[in-house]
């Protein structure tokens, strides 16, 4: 994260506000689709993704929603669920689900708010970060699964695979 970022002003009146602020930096395109609704669109290396950013005033917190641009057919779901049980079991922070009206795949993760003083640029970066890096991470599991019709364990372990410098 940038110095400037670091020594930007915290104060904001609005959670999405502080979001829009720290997320302005990255030069992103986004979009402030209500008081309490944002997208920004994340560039990756395998693909581009949709990042939804909700403010719930009931729950006092922030959710994060970092979508695909791929949709699964209801024939290849049950590897798909058993997939997201195999991949969430490695991750520290947030999940991935599938939205289950158009079986769009998605990485999730909220920050409840409650009691303190605001949403740092730390605590956005962070989210934001670690969304696009577990999008990128397990990308080609799920492209495994979806479209090349391999078995969930097989996709975890092909995308569990580290590889070393470049070809």
């Amino acid at each position: 994260m940038s110095a400037n970022l670091r020594a930007a002003d915290n104060h904001f009146n609005h959670p999405i506000d502080a979001i829009e602020h720290t997320i302005s930096h990255y030069e992103w395109p986004m979009d402030r689709t209500s008081d309490a609704e944002m997208t920004v669109q994340l560039p990756g290396r395998w693909s581009d993704y949709s990042l939804f950013i909700n403010w719930s005033e009931n729950a006092q917190a922030i959710q994060f929603t970092c979508a695909f641009d791929m949709r699964v057919q209801k024939d290849r779901r049950a590897q798909l669920y058993e997939l997201l049980a195999l991949i969430n079991e490695q991750l520290w922070l947030g999940h991935f689900t599938v939205w289950s009206e158009d079986g769009m795949p998605m990485f999730r993760h909220s920050l409840p708010l409650k009691g303190s003083n605001g949403i740092s640029p730390e605590q956005v970066a962070d989210v934001v970060e670690t969304a696009l890096y577990e999008c990128e991470r397990f990308f080609p599991a799920f492209q495994y699964v979806i479209w090349g019709g391999r078995t969930a364990v097989d996709a975890v372990q092909a995308a569990m695979i580290e590889t070393v410098g470049e070809a």
